[in-house]
């Protein structure tokens, strides 16, 4: 198994630990100090050892921030995580507080009326947070960068990830890595700068062409790099990941070193360097400060090609969702064949990984299964652990997120699934989220519209009936990488464009606290859309849906859908039908063609 379901952390190993750090804080002359959930390259999922807030406050989302004073300690979560965290932390000695409604800077100057010196790991934060803080902070409270205060205070803190880095086939990639480092080169020239610094770590896979093992799910290297003018690229990272056969793909162009040479390189660049505020952290600006190197503000220069996928990654991508949905589908089958009250939410996590190992190409899931049932999958983010690990009863939805990582595409899906007989609510709400879906999947818009634009019509249903949800829409996805991946996202948050080749989750939702949750996802690459015949003539832009596997027609409402939105569900079933049939077992198969019928 991939997934484990033991407790990462537990409240009430957080008191003792914030009555540590906050000793630590006064060592070091601080009145507060800043816990984020981040690591120096700032990606979304981190390594063991670097999961501080996990360790401090017991609260294990993916995105967050303590904030901690000698008497007051509070957690900043958004909308995906309001109800998780308090049932994380030990909420005598943290305060949850809502985030971005609530934004660290004025609560800091809310909470230090009599001003001092709160505390920051320059390696944790970018620019960018930095001064979003200090604008909001009054005369007298100053944010100071400082060590680690949490590192100096977890004695049992696991060592840095070491896993080896490996050649990601070219054939997959669409490109080698040396047209990838000319074609940066040629736009960093064009800009005048004359090296960028690369801090993410997909970016640097993606360049690259390669991948790691040091981040659980996401099968990316940390390290650093200094991309130049010339094409020429300085790595930083741990020597023991690079074997023989990594440093001959890298090839003479590519040098590499470990990280402690990082600093001294920074130090004997020409400006000026090109640094992305939103990524790069802190330590680096000064460092380059610090030397007398410019420094110029600009995207990550990675960004916007790696979003863009390459023909050979959309192929490759079509074919991991096949085998993929294969495997689901063969889930679903046996799930359907359970008697109810038979199954926990870890029998159900845990067969669904089996069904996917069977394909014998699964390399690792793509993030832990979220298998909420009842309340549970009223949580987002849910993951079930031995404690929290509950038997699926008759009446209930099953919220079932998860996602396969194979050599070629990364996937990503949620189905929901009744137990027994589901109630009225509950298919009502269902078909207001299968509406949303559907309007995604059949959009066609003009070029240059942004996630901010389209996010909308996924909640139109919704709306009409007082409800919504509290997460994005979709997020971007990588192949054989980061199941969230920049920038490109459907949210009302997203300027960046949508373009072709970019992968997105589409993935409305509903929750009900303490009763169900409701999520569909299906995966969608963007592309140009097709001539419409007596239109202006235009350049639009619709998706390719890839993910095929049936939506359970028990829980659709079929009186509240529009006759196009019947014919691309019964479209999208045939289709499942056609492509995932031929690989199903026969029983599985069975099953298929009765999910599958018109409504």
């Amino acid at each position: 198994m991939f997934q484990s379901f033991t407790e990462t952390a537990r409240p009430e190993q957080g008191p003792p630990r914030l009555a540590r750090l906050r000793r630590a804080m006064a060592e070091a002359g601080l009145v507060g100090f800043l816990v984020p959930r981040a690591d120096a390259h700032q990606g979304e999922y981190v390594a063991p050892c670097d999961d501080r807030l996990a360790w401090l406050t017991g609260f294990t989302g993916s995105a967050g921030l303590c904030v901690v004073l000698n008497d007051v300690a509070s957690v900043f979560v958004d909308g995906r995580y309001r109800v998780q965290v308090s049932g994380q932390i030990d909420t005598g000695h943290f305060t949850p507080v809502d985030w971005p409604e609530t934004r660290p800077g004025p609560w800091l100057a809310r909470h230090l009326p009599g001003g001092g010196a709160v505390g920051f790991d320059p390696w944790l934060w970018t620019p960018g947070q930095i001064d979003e803080i200090e604008a909001a902070l009054p005369e007298g409270v100053r944010l100071v960068p400082s060590d680690n205060l949490v590192d100096a205070v977890w004695h049992d803190r696991p060592a840095p990830p070491r896993g080896p880095i490996q050649p990601w086939p070219e054939t997959l990639a669409g490109a080698t890595h040396a047209e990838k480092r000319a074609q940066l080169a040629e736009s960093l020239r064009a800009s005048g700068a004359r090296a960028a610094v690369i801090t993410l770590t997909d970016s640097l896979a993606w360049l690259l062409n390669i991948r790691g093992a040091d981040i659980p799910r996401n099968p990316v290297p940390q390290g650093f790099a200094i991309l130049h003018d010339t094409g020429r690229v300085a790595l930083f990272t741990d020597p023991a990941k690079l074997d023989t056969r990594a440093r001959a793909h890298l090839g003479d162009e590519v040098t590499s070193a470990a990280p402690e040479a990082f600093g001294p390189a920074l130090d004997s660049l020409d400006g000026p360097v090109q640094l992305d505020r939103k990524s790069v952290p802190v330590w680096v600006v000064q460092r380059l400060a610090a030397a007398g190197v410019a420094h110029t503000w600009a995207e990550d220069p990675c960004i916007l090609p790696k979003a863009q996928k390459t023909v050979a990654e959309i192929d490759a991508t079509r074919a991991a969702h096949l085998r993929d949905g294969a495997a689901v589908c063969e889930f679903l089958a046996w799930f359907d064949a359970q008697p109810a009250g038979t199954l926990t939410e870890i029998d159900v996590v845990t067969k669904l990984e089996q069904c996917r190992a069977a394909t014998g190409r699964l390399l690792d899931i793509s993030f832990d299964t979220i298998a909420g049932s009842g309340p549970n999958g009223a949580l987002p983010h849910y993951r079930v652990t031995e404690a929290s690990n509950r038997t699926l009863r008759a009446g209930d939805l099953l919220v079932l997120d998860s996602g396969g990582q194979y050599l070629d595409g990364t996937t990503d899906i949620t189905r929901t699934l009744p137990v027994g007989t589901p109630g009225d609510a509950e298919r009502t709400a269902f078909t207001r989220v299968l509406q949303g879906m559907i309007a995604i999947s059949r959009l066609r818009f003009p070029e240059g519209l942004a996630g901010r634009d389209l996010d909308a019509l996924a909640r139109y249903h919704l709306w009409l009936d007082d409800c919504d949800y509290g997460h994005g829409t979709g997020h971007g996805v990588g192949v054989y990488s980061c199941v969230h991946e920049g920038p490109q996202r459907l949210s009302r948050l997203s300027e960046v464009p949508l373009a072709p080749g970019m992968i997105l989750s589409n993935e409305p939702g509903y929750y009900r606290e303490g009763a169900f949750g409701i999520r569909i996802e299906n995966l969608i690459v963007v592309r140009e859309a097709s001539p419409v015949t007596g239109g202006d003539g235009a350049t639009q832009i619709d998706f390719e849906t890839v993910t095929f596997a049936p939506i359970d027609r028990r829980l659709i409402r079929s009186d509240l859908l529009s006759a196009p939105e019947r014919a691309w569900l019964d479209g999208y079933h045939a289709a499942c039908r056609d492509k995932i049939g031929p690989l199903l077992s026969a029983p599985a198969r069975v099953w298929l063609q009765r999910q599958t019928a018109p409504l």
